[in-house]
């Protein structure tokens, strides 16, 4: 008996996004061995969402499983880095993947990913209003703005990664 859900691929099987779920296998590895939020958080899954797009995106997940693959992880960390442009990076390589005629699951968990992460906002310390090291002022914790998902998932991926 064939599953009811299937769009062709695999000999006819069920359309299942391995890319996808590698890189979110991963992203949550690297996470979880941080240690930085709670697993099951908000944080913790902004944290996943925008480390699996950034993995999958580079395309690099399978390359990851179960070894540091130094190269990969240096691609991640400079992608995820405080001065890069992001979330122009992530519309670029979609447009892209959609321009190119791409139509595969991945592709689609990769989307809705990219629109959950921006249309979901979550109440955070004003990452953006963070004082320079020069004025030697705290960080005002309680300052709290909301911020889409992936403005605070991206910090916490990128110093997952540094942490690996």
């Amino acid at each position: 008996m064939l599953p009811e859900s299937t769009n062709g691929t695999s000999g006819g099987g069920l359309a299942v996004p391995m890319a996808w779920l590698c890189a979110e296998f991963t992203a949550d590895d690297l996470l979880r061995a941080s240690c930085l939020v709670p697993p099951g958080s908000l944080e913790y899954r902004a944290g996943r969402q925008t480390l699996a797009l950034t993995i999958h995106l580079c395309e690099g997940a399978d390359a990851s499983s179960g070894t540091r693959a130094t190269g990969r992880l240096d691609e991640w960390i400079s992608r995820t880095a405080h001065d890069r442009p992001w979330p122009h990076w992530v519309r670029e390589r979609l447009d892209e993947r959609v321009h190119a005629g791409e139509e595969s699951p991945d592709l689609a968990m990769a989307q809705e990913t990219w629109r959950r992460l921006r249309s979901t906002q979550l109440r955070a310390a004003d990452l953006g209003g963070i004082p320079s090291a020069a004025t030697g002022l705290p960080v005002d914790e309680s300052a709290q703005v909301w911020l889409p998902a992936w403005r605070l998932g991206l910090p916490l991926g990128h110093l997952a990664l540094h942490l690996y």
